[in-house]
């Protein structure tokens, strides 16, 4: 079976030469397997008769197409397409009362399609021109599924659905926080209460954080009585203290047997809060296929190994390993940053770093609350603010990506990056690694958020410099593309000799990554102390015991783990004191 897909955000035929028709060799023969449109100007493949030679998808100048072959026996899988030479999607998992099923996978493979299609917003069409309700029913008869889509489209469960973008809340809600919620009805007072949302009451949602548009958002949810919750990515903007709140409240929706639906990247929070975890794989942007359930152990395991035994599908060549990283010897390199106490006010805000120094070839995680001034501390560190008190020694030159990204430019990605310093590091470890290639020729204006936070995090890396700060590389990145930067910022500050900070809120990320650890503590939007560098056990023992959580190494795997509250293990190491393993 082809499967030929055109994506139309990449075409573009008045750029182009139509190397498509051009090159394909069946054409030649006279088998008409790439014809252009009348109306839109854009080639349709005609999968029957393309002989999947690939020479299109190579001579494209634009990465618009892609073809693969898949066996035929999965055309009777397939739940829903987007057209002609559209995204394709086959199986669909069943849902149980009681239960959280997660759903793990990269970006572009489908999963808000099937949260849209159990919340139903899409109806099924199973490949072909229409959707129809009736056709769903039949095609599902005898299942399990027949049941909650009948009960859906009559109206008899009850679906709320939170969305990925909580951004688009600005756009679509007016008025104050306080109004918005009450006018959902519901116990207000006690959902407010448990997200933290008390000092927002009184805001117009225009002006809200991305935090607080996601547990607004949130909150929007559980004021209502329903059957099935669906959260898309509920922890973007969110911080670990947040994230751990969000799921325990989710959770507690299970013991009045709701079904919970849950998309996250941060597999932390997705470990913490799933019963069973479906894989999403395939190839991103052609097709996604949903795997069997899996117990969440079992699944987010198969998911980093890239391999699921029971269905006998390699979707990855490369397993996603962890490794217990040793603290740094104590012989200490030449330092490249060195500072003594800082103090830094402003708006009914204070911060109060600790002394410290730094050396080349040192990655320091930094780890703390949403608004307790680490961006403040980094933008220090890179000169964009000035400290009211304190020294900074820096002989060296600085990288910086801020944690908000701004490129608001008619410029594809190519001709951005034709006007950035780089050195011989940049294609080979940086532009091909982190897939800037596939994105060569869109505006810069027009990328998504998980794009553009991966020009951002090139744009940053190929500036050759002694000092790179990096504020949230994780966020709208999928598990892979997250290990992926980890992985590409330890090749490029090993290779440079540089020193790195990077701030973020996955703990996996932060564990991969890191060598040692500044930890904020204090009260937020008031009051911020950063410690001194910490060793990585000092640290997250440190940073953990805030949370009152502890971790746990995965036996086969080596990825973090939270262990439950109360457990014997939980237990265990907090009579130790050992937050951070044993």
């Amino acid at each position: 079976m082809r499967i030929a897909v055109l994506k139309k955000d990449r075409c573009q035929p008045k750029k182009c030469s139509r190397e498509c028709l051009k090159y394909c060799p069946m054409l030649k023969t006279g088998k008409e397997a790439i014809v252009f449109s009348d109306d839109e100007k854009r080639p349709i493949i005609k999968e029957n008769l393309c002989s999947g030679c690939g020479l299109c998808v190579k001579k494209c100048p634009f990465g618009a197409i892609g073809i693969v072959s898949l066996p035929d026996e999965y055309d009777k899988f397939k739940i829903h397409q987007y057209g002609i030479n559209g995204f394709r999607l086959y199986r669909i998992p069943y849902l149980r009362e009681g239960m959280a099923l997660g759903i793990v996978g990269q970006n572009a493979l489908g999963k808000t399609t099937l949260l849209k299609i159990f919340s139903g917003e899409i109806i099924p069409n199973f490949g072909r021109n229409s959707s129809d309700k009736n056709n769903v029913l039949k095609t599902f008869k005898n299942t399990q599924l027949y049941d909650y889509f009948n009960n859906l489209y009559k109206g008899k469960i009850k679906v709320v659905h939170k969305i990925q973008h909580v951004d688009l809340i600005r756009k679509y809600v007016k008025g104050k926080v306080k109004d918005v919620l009450e006018r959902l009805g519901g116990n207000v007072d006690k959902v407010v209460e448990k997200l933290e949302l008390k000092n927002v009451m009184e805001r117009d949602v225009t002006i809200l954080s991305g935090g607080e548009l996601q547990r607004l958002a949130i909150a929007a949810c559980l004021l209502k009585d329903y059957d099935v919750y669906i959260f898309d990515e509920p922890c973007s903007y969110l911080d670990v203290s947040q994230r751990l709140k969000i799921a325990k409240i989710i959770r507690e929706l299970l013991k009045d047997e709701k079904t919970v639906i849950v998309v996250e990247h941060d597999l932390i929070f997705l470990d913490y809060i799933a019963d069973n975890v479906v894989i999403l794989y395939g190839k991103p942007g052609v097709y996604g296929i949903v795997s069997n359930p899996k117990s969440t152990r079992e699944g987010i395991n198969m998911y980093l190994e890239g391999y699921i035994k029971d269905e006998n599908v390699r979707f990855r060549d490369a397993a996603i390993r962890f490794f217990e990283r040793k603290d740094l010897r104590e012989e200490k390199p030449e330092i490249y940053l060195r500072y003594t106490k800082i103090k830094k006010s402003y708006d009914g805000f204070s911060l109060e770093a600790e002394s410290g120094e730094f050396h080349k070839g040192e990655i320091i995680g930094i780890l703390g609350p949403n608004s307790i001034g680490k961006t403040t501390f980094v933008r220090i560190l890179a000169g964009e603010l000035k400290q009211d008190f304190g020294d900074i020694e820096r002989k060296a030159s600085v990288s910086y990506k801020p944690q908000y990204i701004k490129l608001d430019s008619d410029l594809t990605v190519e001709e951005f990056f034709k006007k950035i310093p780089k050195d011989e590091l940049f294609h080979t470890e940086i532009y091909k690694q982190l897939g800037i290639e596939d994105i060569r020729f869109k505006i810069l204006r027009n990328l998504s958020g998980g794009e553009l936070q991966r020009v951002a995090i090139a744009a940053c890396l190929s500036k050759p410099a002694d000092i790179y700060l990096i504020d949230e590389p994780s966020a709208y990145l999928d598990v892979e593309q997250r290990l992926n930067v980890a992985k590409i910022i330890r090749r490029i500050i090993e290779k440079r000799k540089a020193l790195c900070f990077v701030v973020d809120h996955d703990l996996i990320l932060i564990d991969y990554v890191s060598d040692k650890l500044i930890v904020f503590t204090g009260e937020p939007e008031r009051r911020g102390y950063a410690s001194k560098p910490l060793s990585m056990r000092e640290g997250m023992n440190i940073f953990l015991k805030t949370l009152d959580i502890t971790f746990r190494r995965d036996k086969d795997t080596k990825r973090p783990r939270v262990n439950k509250p109360g457990s014997k293990m939980d237990r265990y190491q907090k009579k130790l004191g050992e937050y951070y393993y044993v």
